[in-house]
Formats: structure tokens, C-alpha cells, sequence
């Protein structure tokens, strides 16, 4: 199955649950699709969730001072 038809059928399927259900339950049903096909990836290996989490964390290269936080930043008077 292509792409173009993956999403055919995704959009088809969403479209169905928006008319009989109501379009909260459709966004409710994609999320929930959304979160089972990101588990299924990382159950396989194919996220890793060390190297996400080394992206979106804070850079713990940088002195905390230097960053403007509490210690060691500018006092405000």
C-alpha cells in the first residue's frame, strides 16, 4: 500500500467517524491512533527514546548562570 493510499483511506475513515459520531470524537480517535502507532514504534525499536529525550531536553552544556536563571543572573532592582 502506497502513501497516497494510506492517507486516502485514513482521511475516508476519519471522515466517516466525523459524520456519525461528531468531530470531537473523530480528533479523539486519531489521537488515539496516533499514541497506539507511536508505542508500537517504540516498542520496536524504531524511536529511541534516550536520544529523544537528549533533544528536546534543556543543554546541559550551558552553566546554569548563564542562562539568566536564579543563580547567578541578573538581579532586577
Amino acid at each position: 500500500m502506497s502513501t497516497k493510499q494510506f492517507a486516502a483511506i485514513l482521511g475516508f475513515g476519519f471522515a466517516v467517524v466525523w459524520i456519525t459520531l461528531g468531530l470531537g470524537d473523530a480528533v479523539l480517535c486519531l489521537i488515539g491512533a496516533g499514541a497506539f502507532a507511536v508505542a508500537v514504534a517504540i516498542a520496536l525499536g524504531e524511536i529511541d527514546l534516550a536520544e529523544l529525550q537528549s533533544r528536546l531536553g534543556p543543554d546541559r552544556d550551558m552553566p546554569f548562570g548563564d542562562q539568566g536563571g536564579p543563580r547567578g543572573g541578573r538581579r532586577v532592582q
